[in-house]
């Protein structure tokens, strides 16, 4: 079997029915929106149990009014499906959008203006999601959406764009903004550092480089963290570091690489590594500095090595919240 083929028949994000009745106002306010979703999971388990969870987690973008939902996994005899990302959140986007759509083409209104008046305020979101709510300042999205707006020209940019429309047959342009809200979930993960004889670091992590840039992340804070050491001739710095893939035998409890918070906590993980290894590197380079007045990085390393200090460290982060 090639590789084209594998893919197109494993994994893939969920195929989903979705039938829905909304209830609205003249003005586009949704009073009452019932969904029953019904989710194709394939032969087998794998992610699936977390998908009505993710969806009605995105859905609460918007105030719904009286939101009632019924959400059925389906065993069928397709492949199973996996966790593609932000696994469905991008399907009830989908929906939300497809809703507030429905409602402003049936009432002959703009779209944006129908997505700005369902927002929720803070007492909405505290009537219906009081867990979800925090405190009055952290819920940040009106005043995103509103700044979004100004600092676009976005009213602007429509009213040139229902003129170029008007005047032009059949080549059309359009413009939309759309919220979207993402849970946040912070997984304790571990890091560990490795001094090498020739003065080179690696770095063992228990994340994924999916395109995140995660690699290049953790080589940014080694090297920001260890440059407190102030060696002479430490210029080139990034290119002496090097990311490891780890395994269970090396790193445990690795966790997913998931909920857009796994590069920050990889990177705190290997910031306290390397603040073990600061403090107990810089009072060696000082009494080197004593008796020869220019230390460079390696010439640190090789009197460590030669003293047969420990040059490893490792740490089990957990990011509070």
């Amino acid at each position: 079997m090639n590789r084209k083929t594998d893919m197109i028949i494993a994994g893939g994000r969920h195929p989903m029915k979705i039938t829905y009745s909304v209830g609205f106002k003249s003005d586009g306010k949704i009073t009452t929106l019932h969904l029953d979703i019904l989710i194709n999971a394939g032969i087998s388990v794998d992610v699936s149990p977390i998908m009505p969870h993710h969806i009605v987690e995105t859905l609460k973008k918007y105030d719904w009014g009286a939101l009632s939902f019924d959400i059925k996994l389906c065993k069928t005899n397709h492949s199973s499906k996996s966790a593609i990302r932000a696994p469905g959140e991008v399907q009830a986007t989908f929906i939300a959008e497809a809703v507030i759509e429905h409602v402003a083409a049936t009432l002959s209104l703009d779209v944006d203006s129908v997505r700005s008046k369902n927002l929720h305020n803070f007492n909405s979101l505290v009537f219906f999601f009081e867990g979800s709510a925090g405190e009055p300042v952290e819920y940040t999205l009106p005043s995103i959406w509103n700044k979004l707006a100004i600092s676009s020209s976005f009213k602007e940019r429509t009213e040139k764009i229902k003129q170029f429309n008007t005047c032009n047959k059949w080549q059309k342009m359009g413009i939309s903004r759309v919220p979207i809200v993402h849970e946040v979930a912070l997984t304790p993960t571990p890091g560990k550092i490795s001094i090498l004889s020739d003065g080179s670091v690696a770095v063992e992590v228990r994340g994924i480089e999916l395109g995140q840039g995660l690699w290049t992340k953790v080589k940014q804070m080694v090297a920001f963290a260890l440059s407190s050491i102030q060696c002479d001739e430490m210029g080139d710095f990034l290119e002496k570091i090097r990311v490891i893939q780890a395994d269970t035998l090396s790193l445990k409890q690795g966790g997913l690489t998931a909920g857009s918070t796994k590069s920050e906590s990889i990177c705190e993980a290997i910031r306290l590594c390397c603040n073990m290894l600061v403090e107990r590197l810089i009072p060696i380079k000082e009494k080197l500095q004593e008796q020869m007045g220019f230390v460079k990085w390696s010439t640190l390393i090789l009197q460590i090595c030669g003293a047969s200090y420990q040059q490893r460290e490792y740490f089990h982060s957990l990011l509070s919240q």
